[in-house]
């Protein structure tokens, strides 16, 4: 693998995650930062063991020798203008779930990276999982038989302190929703990328349980895939204490349940040779790192092997997992239900221009 040099564009909370990410990934380093807080901006530095110059300068920031790609890190509603800005310099552009919070804003992204010749990627490190990727092979090589159910449930909880922290939680402008978009998207893009696209959408949401948020901290949503299967999408941060994410996908032929990174069904008409491993790791689970009701549980692991995933399709010129259009495709899924839950109506996708 090519040396790569990132540059970190936003060092709050998320900033570690992918700075610890990077640390471990052979030939790739953190050279530069940008943040509005010197202090953040020092941690992200002393995280990233090495020689990390901070700036409070974009422009400054990513002309930066040595930086060919950069992490957008910066509130939902904030991606825009440093991914555009990041791709008309040149460089290789990662962007943190959502890749923004409206399509208009998705496409502009999409269309700066495409015009500029340098990749994109969008972060859903669900995706990376041994046991959603275990998943997504069984349903590719026809076990399920014709799928019938799709569902995934975030029911996870959020004090009053989290969105109070940060004047930009809870808020349509930068958040771009509530548990839908800022906690559950990662789920939406895991139930889409094992089902198949959405044909439609019909839902409710409602804010139950905090105060000074704009936005839904409850939602349920019904979805008709276009292969004819139902689903159902349940998100949250008013479930206190917090329970594990869970996906469960059914059809004529099998079962299966992935609740955070185990699996904890697997059952099929015909069994394998290989589904003994998996019944003796489900046997032996503990249940994984979490973020039902903490953000700062979640495991960086995701985004090691995501970001290896993107710095490997750069080096060969091939197609990353999760590229742009990928990373679009759960925030019109998003948009769809909170118009739904607007109106009260089912929804269609795709979704017309202004939905």
């Amino acid at each position: 693998m090519s040396t790569h040099g990132f540059g970190i564009i936003g060092c709050g909370m998320i900033a570690e995650f992918h700075t610890k990410a990077i640390h471990e990934i052979e030939g790739a380093r953190v050279v530069a930062a940008f943040s509005r807080s010197e202090v953040n901006g020092a941690k992200i530095a002393q995280l990233a063991g090495g020689d990390c110059k901070v700036y409070d300068d974009l422009d400054a920031m990513l002309a930066h020798p040595g930086v060919d790609v950069v992490c957008v890190c910066t509130p939902s509603g904030a991606h825009l203008e440093p991914a555009v800005k990041a791709a008309r310099a040149g460089k290789h552009v990662v962007v943190e779930k959502p890749l923004e919070i409206t399509l208009a804003r998705c496409d502009a992204i999409i269309d700066a990276c495409d015009q500029a010749g340098v990749r994109l990627c969008t972060i859903f490190p669900s995706r990376f999982s041994a046991a959603n990727l275990s998943l997504k092979h069984a349903i590719d090589s026809g076990r399920f038989g014709r799928l019938s159910l799709g569902d995934t449930h975030v029911k996870w909880w959020r004090t009053q302190e989290y969105y109070d922290s940060g004047g930009w939680r809870g808020t349509w402008a930068l958040d771009g929703g509530g548990a839908l978009m800022n906690q559950a998207i990662h789920n939406v893009d895991l139930l889409q990328w094992l089902m198949g696209d959405v044909a439609s959408v019909q839902a409710m949401t409602a804010t139950l349980v905090h105060e000074r948020i704009e936005v839904e901290d409850t939602a349920v949503a019904a979805i008709r895939f276009k292969n004819g299967a139902l689903g159902v999408i349940e998100a949250a941060t008013s479930a206190f204490p917090g329970l594990l994410k869970r996906t469960e996908i059914h059809g004529e032929h099998g079962s299966a349940r992935v609740e955070q990174d185990d699996i904890t069904l697997w059952q099929f008409a015909t069994d394998l040779a290989a589904d003994d491993a998996i019944q003796a790791t489900i046997a032996a689970s503990k249940g994984g790192s979490s973020g039902a009701s903490d953000p700062r549980g979640i495991n960086h692991a995701g985004h090691r092997d995501q970001l290896s995933d993107f710095l490997h399709a750069i080096d060969s010129g091939g197609k990353a997992l999760v590229d742009g259009r990928e990373g679009r495709k759960s925030v019109e899924i998003i948009r769809a239900i909170y118009h739904s839950a607007k109106t009260g109506m089912a929804v269609a996708l795709p979704l017309e221009d202004g939905q």
